[in-house]
């Protein structure tokens, strides 16, 4: 009898340091971070009112795509909770560059309009390009126009791509420094890649970024500190534990939807059993995301009054 009770002792023993083994990362929460990058906006708002100053962010949302939709009205919701007032503004799918190009000067002109937004990704006949660049850079929310880009590149930046400066809020909260580590990012778009590899090499960082025609993804991703990875497709791209080295960092700004679940580009399971640090899909970088671009709202309303 006490041999047998013994036996399930260690058994249980070894459950427990397998379950804490399998889990030794510890978590980047964007839910935990947002609220007080939240409590700090909210702050800065009432400032502002007191000053007979209500910042206000302005949405455009062309097109009736779920996702699109389902995005404005999470950052909608988020203003209002917040104390911000919002514009909603929407056009039909078929709207022609000329209309949607009239409606954004309209937003520029509107001296009580301090950021503007324009939903992407836009129909196809539109081009995105130019209609980035015809919001006025200083209401620029989300970052995108030549001008802010250029002014980060040069190391000016102030209204930022919202989910980079995100990354680096969640860093920053929990101490996490760059400086001297080599950071792999698995993305080049203007939203996240680009812009992130500048701001990691403000911070002394040394920045490599990969794509679909990189030689040797893996190797790159091995010899990584910090890897940042934003794919959005499993089936193309995951990320799992045997691809890192013991200790990184992983941040995961992928967002899809696998075997039925929404989920990002990492296997967390295999992936947390060895790095340091990690973002959970959700609740890692997505609240972020929306947090940075009220933040800038706050900038822009902030630049209007100089």
């Amino acid at each position: 009898m006490e041999l047998g009770l013994l036996s399930m002792m260690e058994n249980k023993i070894k459950w427990i340091h397998c379950t804490l083994i399998a889990l030794t990362a510890q978590i980047i929460d964007g839910i935990h971070v947002a609220k007080y990058v939240k409590s700090r906006i909210m702050k800065k708002i009432y400032c502002l009112k007191a000053e007979n100053m209500e910042p206000c962010l302005a949405t455009v949302l062309v097109g009736d795509n779920l996702a699109s939709a389902t995005y404005v009205k999470n950052k909608q919701r988020a203003a209002v909770e917040l104390g911000m007032k919002t514009m909603d503004l929407r056009l039909p799918s078929n709207c022609t560059q000329s209309e949607l190009i009239e409606l954004i000067k309209s937003l520029n002109e509107d001296v009580t309009v301090h950021g503007i937004l324009v939903q992407l990704p836009l129909p196809v006949h539109l081009d995105t390009y130019i209609i980035t660049n015809t919001i006025k850079p200083l209401k620029d929310v989300d970052g995108l126009t030549t001008t802010n880009m250029g002014l980060l590149v040069s190391g000016r930046g102030c209204l930022k791509p919202c989910t980079p400066v995100g990354i680096l809020e969640l860093l920053d909260h929990y101490g996490i420094n760059v400086s001297g580590l080599h950071v792999v990012i698995v993305n080049r778009s203007q939203l996240v890649g680009k812009p992130l590899a500048f701001l990691f090499l403000e911070r002394n960082a040394t920045v490599t970024i990969c794509h679909s025609k990189s030689n040797d993804i893996l190797k790159e991703i091995k010899d990584a500190d910090l890897v940042i990875t934003g794919v959005g497709n499993r089936e193309k791209f995951t990320l799992t534990g045997e691809m890192i080295t013991n200790g990184s960092i992983v941040v995961d700004v992928g967002i899809t939807r696998y075997k039925g679940k929404l989920g990002g580009d990492v296997d967390y399971p295999s992936v947390a059993q060895k790095a340091s640090w990690i973002t959970p899909v959700p609740g890692g970088v997505g609240p972020m995301t929306v947090c940075m671009l009220l933040n800038n709202t706050l900038i822009a309303a902030s630049l209007s009054k100089a």
